[in-house]
């Protein structure tokens, strides 16, 4: 029985898409290129940043990063970010009596950004605010935490397989990969992720067949 679900952020409830056009915008480049960059470098495994780091050698991304939010260029969320099954599926899921938190690799100011959503979850969290990021075990302790289920009971939820998938798995938490986003279709069908994951998901709503 799963008492508590954990769900990722990026790509698993909000679309990137306004992430990287306004970093493409920022560098005055087109949006293609830094997208076809990412894809890139998600398909060699690499961290997303070094889209950024192949078009500018060099660059502070935390530096540009402060003089966005400076220039009034920042994050932004807003409710079209939200994947279309994000609210009924989080909404459906603590009707049916389990907890639900959000917890992803996301800075402090989209930590706030989401919770200004008015979110149907139990508690929100982001790496930024923690102090700790996947796929580090530290993380993983405090979703556990902040859960408060056992590991077996607590079902971690996400579209990435190296950051989401296998150290959920080894912290001892039951396991969704999401077909969804860039990550989620590349690995997919890989066997290893088939075989890390307890179970592969399509959609949010696929969450409430699984804790019943």
């Amino acid at each position: 029985m799963i008492d508590a679900v954990a769900l990722d952020i990026g790509e698993t409830l909000t679309r990137d898409d306004r992430y990287w056009a306004s970093w493409a915008d920022w560098l005055d480049i087109p949006r293609h290129t830094l997208a076809a960059l990412v894809g890139a470098v998600t398909a060699q495994g690499r961290d997303n940043a070094d889209a950024l780091r192949l078009l500018r050698p060099g660059i502070d991304v935390a530096a540009e990063y402060e003089a966005r939010e400076r220039a009034g260029q920042g994050e932004h969320l807003q409710e079209d970010d939200l994947y279309p099954d994000v609210r009924p599926a989080l909404g459906a899921l603590r009707q049916a009596g389990v907890r639900v938190v959000v917890a992803g690799n996301q800075t402090s100011r989209a930590g706030s950004l989401l919770r200004g959503l008015d979110l149907p979850a139990d508690h929100i969290a982001t790496s930024g605010e923690w102090g700790v990021a996947k796929p580090h075990p530290e993380f993983f302790e405090r979703v556990l935490d902040v859960a408060g289920s056992a590991p077996d009971r607590t079902l971690y939820v996400g579209d990435h397989p190296a950051n989401d998938v296998y150290p959920a798995r080894s912290a001892g938490l039951r396991t969704a990969h999401l077909r969804r986003g860039p990550w989620g279709y590349l690995w997919g069908d890989d066997p290893e992720v088939r075989a890390a994951a307890d179970w592969s998901i399509t959609s949010l709503h696929d969450l409430l067949e699984l804790v019943r």
